[in-house]
């Protein structure tokens, strides 16, 4: 069994003396493991890193191996996400999460949304938004995207601010404002349509109280797990960024 591909580093862990089990995102075979030889040495691991992009060839004599790779450097971003605390706990994040995704399961949008986001991660504002954004597709891949085109009351596509806790379906100003204290905020970033001008803290703390509570709720709770301590990180040094001044739009 032979083929060749590309992608993401999530994770790397030493497998016997000089070897690494390396875990990719890859972009027709899904996430998928394999050995590579060598890869706790010198010369692999600056290229084993979590965010960096790899052409691969991965080979095995039954499909159901675990196979070994031999890998080359595409786009090498590790040290550039590791250069910052955001950075570090948001591909910490993004990597944890992508695991939710069955083995060996295709799913390359989420890898092109995944490089883009990592390509744009300078700036936390940036980040942040790629952050919440991504976190909203694993919820689509997963089979639990929430309903943000149209309210779930009228069928109305304007004027859309909230959401509903219970069903995922945004839901319009007049149609939401006798329940507004039980609805989550759509962050303007989000909503169908709008200019959007600079990010406020408050558009990016929505925006993750609202991935966050249905991630829990229908991923992570199920699997009896909680949110990662990265994703808190995340926010945390996001929240120190926002108590220096105004984060200005992506």
């Amino acid at each position: 069994m032979e083929w060749t591909d590309e992608g993401i580093v999530l994770g790397v862990r030493r497998h016997g003396e000089s070897s690494a089990i390396v875990e990719l995102l890859t972009r027709a075979h899904g996430r998928h493991l394999g050995l590579v030889r060598g890869g706790a040495g010198s010369r692999m691991r600056p290229l084993l890193q979590p965010g960096n992009s790899l052409g691969v060839v991965w080979r095995a004599r039954l499909d159901e191996h675990l196979g070994t790779y031999a890998i080359e450097g595409l786009k090498l971003r590790a040290a550039t996400l590791l250069g910052s605390s955001h950075g570090v706990y948001g591909i910490t994040h993004l990597a944890s999460i992508a695991r939710l995704l069955p083995e060996r399961d295709p799913h390359e949008n989420l890898l092109a949304l995944l490089e883009h986001s990592l390509d744009d991660f300078d700036d936390i504002g940036s980040a942040a938004v790629h952050v919440i954004h991504f976190e909203l597709a694993m919820l689509t891949e997963l089979g639990f995207g929430l309903a943000l085109e149209s309210c779930a009351v009228t069928g109305e596509t304007n004027d859309l601010i909230y959401v509903s806790p219970k069903s995922g379906g945004a839901v319009s100003r007049g149609a939401g404002e006798p329940w507004r204290d039980r609805l989550l905020r759509l962050p303007t970033f989000l909503r169908r349509g709008e200019v959007q001008g600079d990010l406020t803290d408050e558009d990016l703390q929505d925006g993750f109280r609202l991935t966050g509570l249905f991630l829990l709720r229908h991923v992570l709770e199920p699997r009896g797990q909680g949110h990662s301590d990265a994703r808190a990180g995340f926010i945390n040094a996001l929240t120190r960024q926002q108590a220096k001044g105004a984060i200005p739009a992506p």
